[in-house]
């Protein structure tokens, strides 16, 4: 690890540096549907019109993802935070790995061939849309091309439908038109089904150890076959919203039976299963459960031997999983790397369901501190019943902690990540949205006053935009309405830029107030470098701030 030179325009400060990360607080590009804007968060608003301020691009090309119409997300978002400039990522580099035909020449893919061409079914799990943030359908229908084309004569097809990076009832807008697709390629001799699925909030897609059930549940429905039968992937999902009221995400699994007794498509010994989700926090858990000999998370029954393969690897220090199609982006020489090896104390802190943001993610998709002696990681849990219920989430709790580390004099530099604009902004509910950005607002003035009482400074920033962009637009900017005419909900994450604050309470007029514009949230990087006193490394991306 190799020490960071000194900042000699920076004369220095008494107190941390906190780099406050308001998860899904974007700048919304429309009033209508803008909870940010149209919320109790006076102190946010003050902020933005009295302190040096930019904004920031927080999507697409910016963040490493194919192309500006991409959204980012919080992993993409982390990693370009922490690494200080942008990597190729997992988007990117499946879709260049099968125009290629890369990926079709790995180990992986060709010993998943050739357990489904020894009389063994070709199984594919993940996310069934084209949101592009865990997957994209796309990548789907390469992959089902070259297993036809390789002769493989049997795929079933276990569907988790989104309704959170695309429209929240959707899903037949994705089965329907594959259905069709599948249709065309079974008339030359091909037994191509979706043989299960149900909501990715319901099933298998947990991450970070949050719900282990809903892995549970995933395996019974798409490795055992065991739940409730439909005739039709549309049978199911028009049955399941007109009982449950339920959105895309949140539907129940389910099961799909030709004879109402027997499961299309469970997976035996012999066949192979992909995973085709290309982000990591929500594959994990699932590919522990096929992979790990020592799984006691639950019991897998049946626990049948296959071969199993993901995306990409999706955690590159515990080797998860074993085997994997597309090699993920090498990221070294992260900030957090830099300030170990310059002797600088850190503090990183969210809830459950950012933990792994501000450790994994910003240490470059590595598990595990750099040194244990200048890193403190501390993880509060988070709630398990829906957002929408408690909105405030956990940022109270990870407040009081912040507060704790900055009065203990122990860190230099700190790093957390307040939830609520994301996770709350997923569940399409505009009011708990607006009492999320409350509690938020009143988290934030509190940590600016321990801030300026200890004589730090904050960076104030996001990693995409969400709670900002509540409500679908059509190309005129007008809102679209549901047909009980009113506003349809949007769950998904924005292509709006992000806030950017630097807040100084005790500054000595080393840089301007007039922040850098037109750069990405890589900039955060070489930022808080700046203002721990160093030299940001020169393949860095610029800060935003203007030095006198």
């Amino acid at each position: 690890m190799q020490p960071l030179q000194r900042n000699p325009k920076f004369q220095g400060r008494k107190g941390p540096v906190v780099l406050t990360i308001m998860d899904g607080v974007g700048i919304g590009k429309y009033k209508e549907g803008d909870a940010v804007l149209d919320s109790p968060s006076p102190f946010l608003h003050r902020l933005m019109k009295t302190i040096p301020y930019t904004e920031l691009k927080a999507h697409g090309t910016a963040v490493g993802l194919p192309s500006d119409a991409d959204m980012g997300n919080s992993e993409v978002g982390h990693n370009a935070m922490g690494a200080g400039r942008v990597f190729a990522q997992g988007a990117k580099l499946v879709s260049e790995a099968i125009t290629s035909g890369k990926m079709f020449e790995g180990a992986a893919w060709k010993k998943a061939m050739e357990e489904a061409k020894k009389g063994g079914t070709l199984h594919f799990i993940g996310l069934f849309s084209d949101g592009n943030v865990h997957s994209h359908i796309d990548h789907l229908k390469g992959m089902v091309a070259e297993a036809e084309k390789e002769g493989v004569r049997k795929i079933r097809f276990h569907i988790l439908l989104d309704g959170r990076d695309v429209p929240e009832t959707s899903a037949l807008d994705y089965i329907l038109p594959f259905e069709e697709y599948l249709k065309e390629i079974n008339a030359r001799g091909f037994d191509y089904r979706i043989a299960s699925g149900g909501g990715r909030m319901n099933i298998t897609m947990d991450r970070y150890g949050a719900n282990w059930d809903m892995v549970r549940k995933g395996w019974e429905t798409h490795v055992a076959g065991k739940g409730r039968f439909f005739k039709s992937a549309q049978e199911a999902v028009e049955t399941l919203r007109a009982e449950t009221k339920a959105i895309d995400q949140d539907l129940p699994p389910f099961v799909i039976s030709d004879n109402g007794t027997d499961p299309l498509g469970p997976v035996k010994d012999g066949d192979a299963v992909i995973y085709f989700n290309f982000r990591g926090d929500r594959a994990i858990e699932i590919s522990e459960a096929f992979d790990d000999p020592a799984f006691d998370k639950f019991e897998r029954n049946p626990n049948p031997k296959v071969f199993y393969a993901g995306m990409m690897e999706y955690d590159g220090d515990l080797h998860i999983p074993n085997n994997y199609l597309v090699n993920p982006p090498e990221i070294s020489d992260t900030l957090g790397e830099y300030l170990c090896g310059s002797g600088v104390r850190q503090f990183a802190i969210s809830e459950t369901q950012k933990y792994g943001h501000v450790t994994y993610f910003f240490n470059g998709n590595r598990s595990g501190k750099f040194s244990d002696a200048l890193e403190t990681y501390q993880e509060i849990p988070s709630d398990r019943i829906p957002f929408e219920q408690r909105p405030w989430m956990q940022c109270a709790e990870i407040t009081d902690a912040v507060i704790a580390a900055i009065e203990s004099g122990k860190y230099d530099f700190i790093r957390l990540n307040y939830p609520n604009g994301d996770m709350v902004g997923h569940t399409g509910n505009y009011q708990a949205v607006q009492v999320s950005m409350g509690a938020l607002d009143l988290c934030l003035q509190r940590l600016c006053e321990a801030v300026e009482k200890a004589g730090g400074i904050m960076v104030i920033t996001a990693d995409h935009g969400n709670a900002d962009d509540m409500y679908e637009h059509d190309k005129t900017g007008a809102v679209k309405l549901d047909k009980n005419g009113e506003p349809r909900r949007k769950t998904s994450h924005s292509l709006n830029p992000v806030p950017c604050m630097v807040f100084d309470p005790c500054g000595k007029g080393e840089y301007s107030k007039e922040l850098r514009k037109g750069l990405g949230i890589s900039s955060i990087a070489g930022t808080c470098a700046e203002l721990l006193g160093f030299l940001p490394p020169a393949e860095y991306d610029k800060s935003v701030l203007n030095w006198n």
